[in-house]
């Protein structure tokens, strides 16, 4: 995570893509402009999966192949699309993360320890 964090660090600097830091109000209104493109990405994603649902039908429907072996064959037509979005959402959230200079590794593997130490609550 650290090289894509300063991977995207320099890249953003580059293409002036950076969160504004000039004051309060513009800080406030281009977190929150960054925070609609990335909600816009998440929907994105959602719209791929739907159409790996769609393709799945289409295919069991139109190939006479079973759900399983057309879920397959959707979920590799829409693959790299997904990828595509999914990086885009990473973008956003890493543009977070250096905005407010938090250390995605110590984050991220301290929230997973977190989680793996509490009760679930579905298996309870």
């Amino acid at each position: 995570m650290k090289d894509i964090q300063a991977y995207l660090r320099k890249f953003q600097k580059d293409m002036n893509w950076e969160i504004n830091r000039n004051s309060y109000s513009e800080s406030r209104a281009s977190i929150l402009n960054n925070y609609m493109l990335l909600t816009t990405e998440v929907s994105e994603v959602a719209e791929e999966f739907r159409a790996i649902f769609n393709e799945t039908s289409k295919l069991m429907k139109e190939e006479n192949m079973n759900e399983d072996e057309a879920f397959e064959c959707a979920k590799e037509l829409y693959k790299e699309n997904i990828g595509k979005e999914l990086s885009d959402c990473i973008a956003y959230i890493v543009k977070f993360a250096n905005y407010l200079e938090i250390d995605l590794d110590d984050s991220f593997y301290t929230k997973m320890n977190e989680i793996k130490s509490r009760v679930n609550k579905d298996q309870a």
